[in-house]
């Protein structure tokens, strides 16, 4: 870093992403494989929308659920990977003050609102297992609209906060951020001021941000798998079973990975680890969802061949009005 490149008791007007890799001969690889990822991403996660408001047999506050996530994973995805191709393609990896921390923000918030539309599903999934008789009265649409836009509202709100404190910050010394994205930690190693303010607020907000929808969506869990194992019928708990089967696998990959990420200490040989391990649940999660839902619901699965038969009948309709109007003419 140059001399040139340092604000001694300043704050920073830009900030350097150092990105996922050091190699130039792995850019281009690198570039076409993150492309193929946001596009997959980005077509997977608008299908999944499209079904659920297409099809009159997911009109249900399970799909309603799921098609807020997939609405939220499209946000998610094009908060870091958008800025991230670009850096690839006009190799220019900076970024200004307030495009990073809007980009904390942005993503911040994003990430709070999938854990608490995480929690609603699994309160969704422990009524329709757990009281079956009581389901249809408890979870309405006005409570499953009310829970979806409840977390998208607390998501936002959460997030002003943290980066309002963060604001407060002087960042001061190299800009160099060692990460392809702003997140909080690698800002928090640039701040040349008090940061014990902004670790107390960031602690408390944590709380309320990830550990408290974690332990309830643990909780609703708990007492969903309690509630199979009593049926009697094997058939009854895999029928059971696979009403939340999705759903436990998403939360498995989505809480497994953002643990690792604040537990794996970004120091020495480390830092490249927990920068994979950010990788996966940041850009890979967005990817992975559509393709859970639709590999192992079978409702979904079936939206998916109706539309396809659709479409494929329009085409051919379209293709047999065409060669009748060629042979009047």
């Amino acid at each position: 870093m140059e001399e040139g490149e340092r604000d001694n008791g300043t704050s920073a007007t830009y900030f350097v992403l150092l990105g996922i890799s050091d190699i130039p001969a792995l850019q281009n690889l690198l570039f076409l494989l993150l492309l193929l990822i946001y596009s997959v991403t980005m077509v997977g996660n608008i299908l999944i929308v499209v079904l659920v408001v297409a099809d009159r047999h997911l009109h249900t506050p399970m799909y309603f659920f799921l098609g807020n996530l997939s609405s939220l994973e499209t946000c998610y995805s094009s908060t870091i990977l958008p800025r991230l191709l670009a850096s690839f393609l006009t190799g220019d990896s900076s970024i200004s003050a307030h495009g990073c921390l809007a980009q904390f923000y942005f993503f911040g918030s994003f990430v709070t609102t999938e854990c608490y539309l995480l929690a609603a599903m699994s309160y969704d999934r422990y009524l329709a297992i757990c009281q079956p008789l009581l389901y249809a009265s408890l979870m309405t649409w006005k409570v499953s609209v009310h829970l979806a836009a409840a977390s998208w509202l607390w998501g936002s709100l959460l997030l002003v906060v943290v980066t309002v404190v963060l604001c407060q910050l002087q960042f001061c010394g190299p800009r160099a951020i060692d990460h392809f994205f702003c997140d909080f930690t690698p800002l928090l190693e640039l701040a040349c001021s008090d940061t014990a303010a902004v670790t107390i607020v960031s602690f408390i907000f944590c709380i309320l941000d990830a550990v408290f929808p974690f332990l309830f969506t643990l909780a609703s869990y708990v007492c969903i798998i309690a509630a199979i194992l009593r049926i009697p019928s094997s058939i009854g708990r895999q029928k059971a079973f696979s009403t939340c089967s999705s759903h436990l696998t998403l939360i498995t990959i989505f809480y497994g990975t953002l643990i690792l990420v604040y537990m794996v200490p970004r120091r020495g040989p480390l830092r490249q680890l927990n920068k994979a391990f950010s990788f996966f649940y940041t850009i890979l999660t967005p990817l992975v969802n559509p393709l859970i839902y639709s590999l192992r619901n079978r409702e979904v699965r079936e939206a998916i061949r109706k539309m396809m038969r659709k479409a494929l009948a329009c085409t051919q309709s379209s293709c047999s009005l065409g060669d009748t109007g060629k042979r009047h003419f």
